[in-house]
């Protein structure tokens, strides 16, 4: 069975979309001059591929809903694959009590405190039961419209489900011999006043400036190891939705892009979404978080080593099951994270999707 992926770049007025096989891979490596729309999750796994779309059907649509966005070409992907596909609502991690958040914050925490990391991401899930027949389509619309600035896609293939994302993390971006990623830490949610203006000033917090200086030393590192031309810009305030980030931007540049899977190996996870170090921490995520990320914090877009590639860490998402969604959002904890703290940044996280989910008429971020 096919696969799909219907998506907008930041600042865009078209989106692509496209269809066709999904193969299947186990390591960021093997990516090594391939080219299609690629899924990602957070951990690796032979029940968690890497996923790649090779594309066998292409347009390019406005992202004002055309007739072409009807349920019924979706329904034929939808129905007995994904219901296979997505878990039970009541699978047990999957939940957004406090008292589990309370639990892996201690255990979290406790491991910064002991000096064991520098610094963790906790995530966590929260399931909204479907009140209305929204078609997916219509809340991928309601996405571009509400979030120009983001990358937003919706993405369907019979091993991963169906899932859209509007992120706002680039990992890779580039083409020929010119590339870009960016370190993006640090969150503030703006306010009413703040949000209505374009480039908000803000002042940083010193955890949240050294959560990003952690992220930008960490992407220093894995550059140096495939070139010795980059640069730094930063770190600036860069909004997103009703978030503000601090943000890097690395421009780089590469002698061959036959080991474009390998630098993929490197910089994912980053500390962004994992911590530091880096196999540490991911392994301590991987064995203690009560929620399964599955392809929340892996990263998805299309690959395309001789061509124009655009890769996003999948941030602010959701899983669209059968009958409810489940919306992903994380944190980066310190040593001097406060637990209160940290939860309401989640939940100011999961407002982007449930912004989509909730009403048809949103403000505009």
């Amino acid at each position: 069975m096919n696969g799909f992926a219907l998506f907008r770049l930041p600042y865009q007025q078209t989106c692509t979309w496209l269809e066709g096989p999904v193969q299947e891979f186990l390591s960021c490596a093997e990516l090594n001059g391939q080219s299609g729309f690629v899924v990602a999750p957070f951990q690796v796994a032979t029940d968690q591929p890497i996923l790649l779309i090779h594309p066998e059907e292409s347009q390019q649509l406005s992202t004002e809903k055309p007739a072409f966005w009807t349920d019924e070409p979706f329904c034929l992907h939808l129905s007995t694959p994904d219901r296979q596909v997505l878990r039970n609502d009541s699978d047990q991690g999957i939940s957004a009590n406090r008292s589990y958040y309370h639990i892996d914050f201690a255990n979290f925490h406790a491991q910064l405190q002991s000096g064991e990391f520098q610094k963790i991401v906790l995530a966590r899930c929260s399931e909204e039961p479907k009140a209305d027949d929204v078609s997916p389509f219509e809340l991928f619309q309601r996405a571009c419209q509400n979030y120009p600035r983001l990358f937003i896609a919706l993405v369907f293939t019979p091993q991963s489900g169906l899932w859209l994302t509007a992120t706002p993390e680039i990992l890779l971006e580039g083409q020929g011999h010119t590339w870009k990623t960016i370190a993006l830490a640090g969150t503030m949610k703006l306010t009413e006043e703040e949000a209505q203006q374009d480039v908000p000033a803000v002042s940083w917090s010193i955890k949240n400036i050294q959560e990003q200086r952690f992220v930008a030393t960490y992407i220093t590192e894995c550059l140096e190891q495939f070139t010795n031309d980059f640069s730094e810009e930063g770190p600036y305030t860069a909004r997103a939705a009703n978030l503000v980030h601090l943000r890097s931007d690395f421009h780089f540049t590469l002698d061959s892009n036959e080991r474009i899977g390998n630098l993929l190996a490197t910089l994912h996870p980053t500390p962004a979404v994992c911590g530091l170090p880096k196999r540490q921490t991911y392994q301590f995520i991987t064995r203690n978080e009560h929620t399964p990320r599955r392809y929340y914090s892996g990263f998805m877009g299309m690959l395309q080593p001789t061509g124009d590639t655009h890769l996003y860490v999948s941030l602010r998402c959701m899983e669209i099951g059968p009958s409810a969604y489940r919306l992903y959002a994380g944190g980066g904890l310190l040593k001097d994270s406060v637990e209160e703290q940290e939860w309401q940044e989640t939940e100011a996280k999961l407002e982007t999707m449930r912004r989509c989910i909730a009403t048809r008429k949103t403000s505009t971020f």
